[in-house]
């Protein structure tokens, strides 16, 4: 049997714990996490106020093809027209276009005499602007408000489309609606692209 003396103590383990090395490691992994989540909270509000602008954008460029296939299928014009100005000579009256699209990138006007958007007379009918309701949320009362379109503006392409053997396909076209637009938020204007298809058939 072996006998401790009185000068002998029995020794507690060392009791662990984290270095200062750690504790500042573990601070700067932290603040990094910090920093990103409030970039990504950032760009979730430029994201949100700008989403109204988007919107209005896609608005604009579908009432734009509401207003040329409406005009197809009431027969308002027809078929030689719907393309821009100046695309490809008119046989029919020897003018170096039947098309009545303006090109390049237009104001936003309201439509004209013809009821559609994109052609020389909607000059003439007035910038267009949105309606707002106001506070009483109610639209045709005296709080409306009319917020002004001079940020955008449209243009719409109307292109020829060929076979895959290269043969021009007479009975339908190509349109691109492209809606330009600025925001506080963005140094470059943003664009919103609608593409589609029109026949010359309902």
């Amino acid at each position: 049997m072996i006998r401790r003396g009185r000068n002998h103590r029995l020794r507690k383990p060392a009791e662990a714990g984290f270095s200062l090395i750690e504790v500042v490691i573990s601070m700067v992994l932290v603040t990094i996490g910090m920093v990103s989540l409030l970039g990504l909270f950032g760009l979730a509000m430029a994201a949100t106020q700008t989403s109204q602008q988007d919107m209005i954008a896609k608005q604009l460029a579908n009432e734009a093809m509401e207003s040329i296939v409406t005009a197809r299928n009431t027969s308002q014009m027809n078929w030689d027209e719907i393309q821009n100005v100046g695309s490809t000579y008119c046989p029919l009256t020897g003018a170096p276009s039947c098309g009545i699209f303006l090109t390049g990138y237009q104001p936003m006007y309201w439509a004209g005499a013809d009821g559609i958007f994109g052609t020389a007379d909607d000059a003439a009918a007035g910038e267009e602007s949105l309606q707002d309701p106001g506070p009483d949320g109610i639209f045709q009362t005296a709080d409306d408000t009319f917020i002004p379109l001079t940020d955008y503006q449209r243009q719409i392409v109307i292109s020829q489309l060929y076979a895959a053997g290269g043969d021009l396909i007479p009975t339908l076209r190509g349109i691109t609606i492209t809606i330009q637009y600025t925001t506080i938020q963005s140094k470059a204007p943003k664009t919103y692209t609608l593409n589609s298809f029109i026949s010359q058939f309902q």
